[in-house]
């Protein structure tokens, strides 16, 4: 019978709850946010929408913009996963936090999420201008003198957004219905040549954006549909960041405020902005259309193990595994749409992978060119992270023992050499024949 040793006890239970604490950390390592506010009535006019990122296990850390003590990196390392501003009036943010360093922060592969108002302060402009988007002016707002709520004060800024001009993309916008969205706030327009910014929600036909105050007498900023309510970058590293025009958008007010289209439209209790928020927010923080590669294999057809170089016309099989992440745990994707290419310099194999419980697989000839290869999988789709995946393979020429002996197409040549041999044999009867003759003769 074995004794438990009383004097290990504080250390066993000291080491329980180390361990305890690194998997909570570890657990809440990717959710650090850090909240950027104009000022701290935002936590109380915004709580919804806090409370909704602090129960999906977000860490948030509340500061002014202008707090003196702000920095995104210590030591080198990043502080913070996520960042917010809902600060859109600042004028310079405070410590060490400026536009480069959140450009920075992205680089290194952080997500912001950015809310503005009509009374947009330079730096917000300029880290837009930094992510391929354009704000207008301070003190404008997009106006629309057909699409206004029921509750608009006379200006029709209020605007009644339709869900029907969000992007064409479940993954960011989620795939419930929802209702008619509130908006007040500033416009954009995205930069036409950058292929990275999508256009989440743009405004309807007969809105455009300008100064309520101004008579209107040059041509608006944005008109039309190419006014952008809310749009969006997933950089090149799949960093994601976020432009919301409006801060009203997450406010409480708004979350539960009826919408009804002051022309005729249908009366809705509640507005669809708490449900896109959700969504938005999840799509940007990476809660949601994360993809990540397993284990990739490839051999010849019947073997098991990759061989040290292939050889052209032979029969490979390869696989890869590819995860998704959903509601935080990875689960098998089920994709209908990844490609295998067989690349040297251009494809010379282009196929689509057939999928098993998050294993896709493709059996194919290679060609008969040999060289240096890939084996190349680019899955780049809206909504998702780039997945990128690459095995470099070499493929040889034939042995001089695998080439056939016999070609169809050889069989004149076959035919004309055994007829010269057959040719020559009879020649050298007759010649020595007829000389034998000449000989007997002569005598």
């Amino acid at each position: 019978m074995t004794h438990f040793n009383f004097k290990m006890a504080p250390k066993i239970v000291l080491a329980g709850a180390l361990v305890l604490f690194a998997v909570f950390c570890s657990s809440h390592a990717s959710k650090r946010t850090l909240v950027l506010l104009d000022n701290w009535s935002i936590r109380e006019t915004h709580s919804v929408f806090f409370r909704s990122l602090r129960d999906r296990g977000f860490d948030l850390t509340f500061k002014p913009a202008d707090d003196a003590s702000l920095a995104l990196v210590k030591y080198g390392e990043f502080l913070y996963d996520n960042l917010v501003i809902f600060a859109p009036s600042v004028e310079e943010f405070g410590g060490s936090i400026d536009v480069a360093a959140i450009t920075s922060f992205i680089d290194g592969g952080g997500n912001v999420l950015v809310a503005a108002n009509s009374l947009i302060g330079e730096p917000i402009r300029d880290l837009a201008s930094e992510c391929g988007v354009e704000f207008d002016e301070e003190g404008t707002a997009v106006i629309d003198h057909l699409n206004y709520d029921t509750q608009d004060t006379g200006k029709h800024t209020l605007i009644v957004a339709d869900p029907a001009n969000l992007i064409d993309a479940k993954m960011i916008t989620g795939d419930t219905k929802i209702a008619p969205l509130l908006f007040r706030g500033v416009g954009m327009v995205a930069d036409p040549d950058n292929p990275l910014v999508l256009n989440v929600l743009h405004a309807s036909s007969t809105a455009y954006s300008f100064n309520t105050d101004s008579p209107i007498e040059e041509y608006p900023h944005a008109v039309g549909k190419n006014t952008l309510l809310v749009s969006a970058l997933q950089a090149r590293n799949n960093a994601r960041v976020m432009f919301f025009g409006s801060l009203d958008f997450f406010s409480d007010e708004f979350f539960s405020a009826p919408v009804q289209n002051a022309n005729g439209g249908q009366m809705f209790e509640t507005s669809g902005n708490r449900d896109l928020a959700t969504a938005l927010s999840q799509w940007v923080f990476k809660e949601k259309g994360v993809l990540k590669v397993g284990e990739v294999k490839h051999h010849k057809k019947g073997e098991t193990s990759p061989p040290d170089y292939y050889i052209i016309l032979e029969q490979v099989e390869y696989s890869i595994e590819i995860s998704e992440l959903k509601n935080g745990k990875w689960v098998p994707f089920d994709g209908k749409d990844v490609q295998l290419e067989f690349v040297r310099i251009d494809p010379f194999v282009r196929t689509t992978l057939k999928s098993t419980n998050g294993k896709f697989k493709a059996t194919f000839k290679l060609p008969d060119v040999y060289g240096v290869y890939q084996f190349r999988v680019d899955y780049n789709r809206v909504g998702y992270t780039h997945l990128f995946s690459t095995t470099q393979v070499s493929s040889h020429p034939l042995r001089h023992t695998q080439y056939e002996r016999f070609i169809l197409s050889a069989y004149p040549y076959y035919a004309s050499s055994f007829s010269m041999m057959f040719g020559l044999f009879i020649f050298s009867l007759v010649f020595l024949h007829y000389r034998e003759e000449t000989k007997e003769k002569a005598e």
